[in-house]
């Protein structure tokens, strides 16, 4: 049995996602948590929701019937191009000195504020998400509406004048 491996090393973990969906029909979240199990990765639902959300993973049907999980043969959308996506979740983005806040719609924030990390906006230094409540702090001599504007415009919600 290989040592523990450590469930914060994202990337080996979702190459092992792709290799087994690849590799076997996976109908569930459960069962692909159970495979990742057998290969020394402990994750949470919340963790494998986001992972095949990031990998873009979808329900494909099967011409026999029911559902597997699939990969997009396509390239993975830039960071920017998915937070555009996640525009939809978006109920508003305020901000003032210090913190830009952006409210989503219930149990969304943490998706949303996971992909403005992974985005690395030269404008943001990190976030912290509740459930539908995102705190976003500037870099250091970025003004917050800088970064306000920034990420409307990200999520498509420019304002009109």
């Amino acid at each position: 049995m290989s040592p523990h491996r450590n469930n914060g090393d994202k990337a080996a973990r979702q190459e092992a996602i792709r290799r087994i969906i690849r590799a076997r029909k996976v109908s569930t979240q459960e069962e692909l948590g159970q495979l990742l199990a057998d290969e020394d990765f402990d994750v949470t639902q919340a963790t494998l929701s986001r992972d095949l959300a990031q990998l873009g993973a979808m329900r494909v049907s099967l011409p026999e019937g029911g559902t597997v999980y699939g990969l997009e043969t396509a390239p993975p959308p830039t960071s920017e191009d998915r937070l555009r996506e996640l525009g939809e979740m978006i109920l508003s983005v305020e901000d003032n000195e210090m913190l830009v806040v952006v409210r989503t719609r219930p149990g969304s924030a943490s998706l949303v504020a996971s992909a403005i990390d992974q985005a690395r906006l030269l404008e943001t230094l990190g976030t912290i998400a509740g459930d539908d409540t995102i705190f976003v702090a500037p870099a250091r001599g970025k003004p917050t509406r800088t970064v306000s504007r920034k990420l409307k415009a990200l999520f498509g919600k420019e304002e009109t004048p």
